[in-house]
């Protein structure tokens, strides 16, 4: 049986068995059934097994978790690796009921021991000994849904309390809802002890029976803070009724949620909870929907030195450490930049550090354009496009599209980069007109205007020093489609796939013009010299990769 059975204090209430729960209940179900040894205490008790009669003595093990089925289970330590283990440790039989493999055998085969379906392959034989059980009267089949307890379980002092009082005329009575929140006691010591912490609350526990004004006692279990979030996104819609949770038609109108986004661990559970919730309440009838989320977008995990972030590793990240040392806008920024959003990535101080360094050349260049040049009367930028102006628009667009239902925050990021990048390279020879110091400062607004969605610190002061406005009441920039169509592209030229040189050539460019221009580079030459061209790829205006044999 599992330490949190309910059964196992009231079958076996010595000091020895308090103190096994008590310590097995302090530890998660992910420690109690991971690989250690085996440890339990017998129950003083026996129990029939309904097939032969025989008598199977009773243990209270930590192995066992009150999540799995019903919380006791029916060992088979010939066939299953944690109840082999604990078999031997006990020194209790261990019978071979499947031919195979050495023991523990967890395999398919012929029954052995069986009586009448010694013989049988086990999987044929299940349905038969489930037909002969209930022709016997002795169980019958069912379908078992493993929907983990993961909501009410694990008792915690600062749950939700359950407003039910138990009468012993009564039973089970509401609280009336006038008496409603029902409030946490204040307790001083919440320390489990195999029951609910609420319990030792006396005069909190102690009350009278609403419904006949007699003794009773209120419920001491708690209702875990995942039990709220898997509905509350629904009284969001209706936060101000005082009524009822909410009203059905205004929730109609506002559900389902358009998107969900969490980690994957969370989700499973959480979302699988928030389903259930909604699905049973839309049986009852207070909802006119099945699916409470449209959409599901899993984030990855972030990860230092390759694995998993944990406090015996010695490799979890402190939020704290690098606020302090580079400013939120520049965690906020690296952890979005990492890699795509959807899979794992690896923390690096090096990459973090990158990223202020970006966000400080920004910033310095915005505030050298203050100092130095005017903003023009519209604040537009003025004269023909320019390269720089090009990429402006360029950058609008593609922040614009990868913030859009892709998630793709590291290459919105990117492209802010870029921009920066291409504003200081242009900035001499555009610095030397009034119609260039106009379009350097609309690259520098749009940078912080397009990166203060992840940088809100930098990018609203970056804004307002180019324009005077606050960011967040302007509307976000829209890309001139005009200004994305360019006369010349950039080529990237790579051999087996590796960067040799970029080369410049009209957008109108052919195929095998495009091919001609990139052999003809001299960095490509030199990697081509001697070597034969299996195949040649070419993405007009984008790419030429040589393959070599």
């Amino acid at each position: 049986m599992a330490p949190e059975h309910p059964d196992v204090l009231r079958l076996c209430d010595t000091p020895e068995v308090h103190e096994y729960v008590n310590r097995a209940v302090r530890e998660t179900p992910e420690e109690r059934a991971e690989a250690k040894e085996k440890t339990g205490l017998p129950l003083g008790h026996t129990i029939t097994n309904p097939v032969n009669g025989e008598q199977i003595p009773m243990y209270v093990a930590d192995y066992v978790l009150m999540e799995y089925g019903t919380g006791a289970i029916m060992a088979v330590p010939a066939h299953d690796e944690r109840d082999y283990e604990f078999a031997q440790k006990f020194d209790l039989p261990i019978r071979r009921v499947i031919e195979g493999d050495e023991l523990p055998y967890t395999g398919d085969g012929p029954l052995v021991n069986s009586g009448p379906f010694t013989g049988m392959h086990n999987r044929e034989a299940f349905p038969k000994i489930v037909e002969w059980l209930e022709s016997e009267g002795r169980g019958k089949a069912a379908v078992n849904y493993k929907l983990r307890d993961w909501l009410l379980s694990r008792q915690r002092y600062w749950g939700c309390p359950i407003p039910i009082v138990h009468c012993p005329t009564d039973g089970l009575v509401p609280v009336p809802d006038d008496q409603l929140p029902v409030e946490l006691p204040d307790i001083e010591d919440y320390a489990p002890k195999g029951r609910s912490p609420l319990a030792a609350a006396e005069d909190w526990v102690n009350t009278t029976c609403p419904k006949c004004g007699g003794p009773a006692k209120r419920e001491t279990d708690t209702m875990d803070t995942f039990v709220d979030s898997s509905w509350y996104f629904i009284r969001y819609c209706d936060a101000r009724n005082d009524e009822a949770a909410w009203d059905r038609e205004i929730v109609d109108r506002w559900m389902p949620v358009d998107q969900y986004i969490g980690g994957i661990e969370h989700a499973i559970l959480h979302l699988m909870y928030a389903r259930f919730f909604t699905k049973a309440l839309a049986d009852l009838g207070y909802l006119g929907f099945q699916e409470p989320f449209a959409n599901l977008f899993t984030q990855g995990m972030i990860t230092r030195d390759g694995a998993k972030m944990s406090k015996s590793r010695g490799n979890v990240v402190s939020p704290s450490e690098y606020v302090k040392r580079y400013g939120a806008d520049t965690l906020r920024s690296y952890v979005l930049y990492l890699g795509p959003i959807d899979q794992d990535a690896d923390w690096s101080d090096e990459g973090a550090g990158g990223i202020n360094r970006f966000l400080s050349r920004l910033w310095r260049l915005a505030a050298e354009l203050a100092e130095a040049t005017e903003p023009t009367a519209d604040g537009q930028p003025q004269g023909e496009p320019t390269a720089l102006l090009r990429k402006t628009h360029w950058a609008i667009d593609k922040v614009t599209n990868d913030l859009g239902r892709r998630f793709a925050f590291n290459t919105a990021i990117a492209a802010v980069i870029e921009l920066v990048n291409d504003a200081y390279r242009h900035r001499d020879e555009l610095m030397a007109t009034p119609e260039g110091q106009s379009q350097l400062r609309f690259a520098a607004a749009t940078a912080g205007s397009l990166i203060f969605p992840f940088a809100p610190h930098l990018g609203a002061e970056v804004y307002e020093l180019m324009t005077g406005d606050r960011v967040w009441e302007q509307p976000w920039p829209e890309a001139d489609s005009a200004l994305l169509v360019t006369d010349v592209n950039e080529v990237v030229v790579q051999v087996n796939g590796k960067l040799r040189d970029r080369v410049a050539v009209a957008a109108d460019t052919p195929d095998e013009e495009q091919e001609r221009l990139a052999r003809e580079s001299p960095k490509v030459a030199a990697h081509l010299d001697g070597h034969k061209i299996v195949k040649t790829i070419v993405v007009p205006g984008k790419l030429v990769n040589f393959v070599l044999g």
